[in-house]
């Protein structure tokens, strides 16, 4: 599995997943033909669309690249109305091969109500679009905050090494606020020195890592007594937390 990361818009991420044994070429949440169209001219095909939520800087390329590569394009049933060009339903807990890989659909939703996340478990890898961030998470739109967290919830528990790959550059603005508000943290610490060097040099800050998130990432760790401290609610349950945080993240 070659992960190629495209950069389009402002700050989002689309994805190519090449698998070099059946030369199958997929992409995860075209944001704008153009860029994408431009990385796929190397592979000259491009056989799957994956989209993890029908928002339009996740959808926008996919009539155009469709129409001219004869994709097939692959999202949540509930969401066939909403994602343009769809062919293939998916459905929560499915397992789905594209060429040789094998991605099982994780419902989580929040951001949208459709959303989903493609984990390809014996790569190790997780296509998490608006849902989870480096160091933060997606803005609750159509869900609620429960919805948000049980989601969240279903991504921690992804084995530590598996490697993150979302929707949009927001690691610096998500480092900030995460530092506001656990400022000895060491790992968090380490890890700014390695996102300010990545963002120096012009390059992605993602993947990031399940592991890593657990350490630094405040929207996973609402079980924590130095979170529930900082904010004073050393007594509150988890969502209470969480809601806490969302808000003052909605507002940073």
């Amino acid at each position: 599995m070659k992960i190629e990361i495209i950069k389009c818009l402002s700050d989002n991420y689309s994805y190519i997943i090449f698998e070099k044994e059946t030369n199958t070429v997929s992409i995860v949440d075209p944001s704008e033909f153009s860029a994408c169209d431009k990385v796929i001219s190397k592979y000259k095909k491009l056989d799957y669309i994956l989209n993890t939520h029908h928002h339009a800087d996740h959808v926008d390329g996919n009539i155009l690249l469709k129409k001219k590569h004869n994709s097939k394009i692959i999202g949540f049933g509930d969401d066939k109305k909403r994602i343009p060009g769809i062919d293939i339903l998916l459905k929560e807990n499915q397992k789905h091969k594209i060429g040789d890989l094998v991605f099982e659909v994780i419902f989580i939703p929040g951001h949208t109500k459709g959303h989903i996340a493609f984990y390809f478990e014996k790569e190790k890898v997780v296509f998490t679009g608006d849902t989870l961030f480096s160091l933060g998470c997606g803005r609750v739109f159509e869900g609620t905050n429960t919805d948000m967290l049980n989601s969240l919830n279903k991504l921690k528990i992804l084995p530590p090494e598996t490697k993150i790959y979302c929707g949009h550059e927001y690691t610096k603005t998500n480092l900030d606020f995460c530092l506001k508000y656990d400022p000895n943290n060491l790992k968090l610490k380490e890890k700014s020195i390695e996102i300010n060097s990545k963002i120096k040099s012009k390059l992605p800050t993602i993947p990031t890592t399940i592991g890593d998130e657990l350490k630094t990432n405040l929207f996973l760790r609402c079980n924590d007594n130095v979170i529930k401290h900082a904010l004073n609610l050393k007594d509150a349950p988890d969502q209470e937390i969480f809601t806490k945080l969302r808000d003052l993240k909605d507002a940073f």
